[in-house]
């Protein structure tokens, strides 16, 4: 039987993406989103959680992130689960689990205020990102 492992998500970044380089020069950048949860208690009273999801990219999404993520900026993030399991020091073992970034679309506008559809669409244009209508997102 076939499965499925995808995670789509709609958030703010919850700080400047960190970048690093690999030793054959290819750059990584990890990142949280932020995203709500709403919800109605049993009383009628209505409630909403804070999730904050660790997103890691490769290569020409990366160069991206770190191009245009910004703490605060919308993003649309479509990926898959990965968890890496990470030998401690005192023989533990750390299992971390993260989304790791298949599609990247930055939905927040540009500084100078126009809507970033356009830039957008460059971006996916030369980074092969899926053409999806931010406008109806």
């Amino acid at each position: 039987m076939r499965t499925i492992n995808k995670v789509i998500l709609i958030g703010n970044i919850t700080k400047d993406p960190f970048i690093k380089t690999t030793t054959a020069d290819k750059k990584i950048a990890t990142f949280t989103v932020a995203t709500n949860r709403y919800y109605k208690s049993p009383t009628g009273e209505s409630l909403s959680d804070a999730e904050y999801t660790n997103c890691v990219a490769w290569g020409p999404l990366a160069e991206r992130s770190e191009q245009f993520l910004t703490k605060g900026k919308l993003v649309y993030v479509e990926g898959h689960l990965k968890t890496r399991i990470i030998d401690r020091d005192d023989g533990t073992k750390l299992y971390k689990t993260e989304v790791v970034v298949d599609q990247l679309i930055f939905l927040s506008k540009r500084e100078d205020g126009v809507d970033s559809g356009s830039e957008v669409a460059e971006v996916a244009h030369f980074d092969d990102f899926s053409d999806l209508d931010t406008t109806k997102i």
